[in-house]
């Protein structure tokens, strides 16, 4: 299981930082040990806070996590951590700074990838290439699961976001992007999974969809309701 794991490196770098930090799990519908793994480790950790949630969704998950956070930097990942903790520097004063959203690349200079099939890399581009073409020009790399968001973007744009699926990430920069908030791509150091549980083909047509519906609440006028 990837949680125990995931945790002892997080932890095992907090503990060595100046600032403070609080760590968020939010589970909603694992259907192995994660939430009981996550409460033993929460019981050894004051700074572990797990949140059970019985609403679906990836986005929804990561939306919850955000709103409950309370830091001044709200930092988004993966449970797999395919980008090592470490990095999490790149994304924090007083290395980066002037930025609202902070997100992990895999495609801007100096960026690398280790172990990555050419299908899989090649695939990831071309729905990169679809996602730049239909809502996101100029970004290389949206769907990277390493994210931070300046704590006062962090609640503009998950207040707004509807999208409660893999798509979720595409919304909030769409949102991003129409608040004028300033986006800054970081290179990463990245690990393929091999137990990565994205489908190519069914998660892209996925994605088109949740984007032609942004483009729909755009027009409808919901966003602005809102702003």
């Amino acid at each position: 299981m990837r949680l125990p794991r995931a945790l002892r490196q997080v932890f095992a770098f907090l503990e060595k930082q100046s600032y403070s930090a609080e760590v968020i799990i939010v589970e909603n519908g694992s259907s192995d040990r994660t939430l009981e793994l996550a409460h033993e480790f929460a019981s050894r950790h004051s700074n572990l806070i797990v949140i059970h949630d019985e609403r679906a969704g990836k986005g929804n998950a990561v939306r919850r996590g955000v709103l409950e956070a309370r830091g001044e930097y709200r930092f988004i990942c993966d449970a797999d951590l395919s980008m090592p903790i470490a990095e999490l520097e790149k994304f924090l004063p007083p290395v980066l700074n002037d930025f609202d959203v902070a997100i992990g690349s895999r495609e801007a200079p100096g960026a690398v990838r280790y172990n990555e099939p050419y299908y899989r890399h090649w695939g990831g581009r071309a729905i990169n290439l679809v996602i730049r073409f239909l809502i996101l020009p100029g970004l290389n790399d949206t769907q990277c699961g390493f994210k931070c968001f300046h704590a006062g973007a962090a609640e503009y744009l998950f207040r707004q976001q509807t999208l409660m699926g893999w798509s979720f990430d595409i919304e909030l920069l769409y949102l991003a992007r129409r608040k004028h908030l300033r986006i800054k791509e970081i290179p990463v150091q990245w690990y393929f999974d091999a137990d990565s549980k994205v489908k190519a083909v069914r998660d892209a047509l996925r994605m088109i969809g949740d984007i032609f519906r942004i483009h729909i609440n755009a027009l409808r006028g919901r966003y602005d309701l809102k702003s």
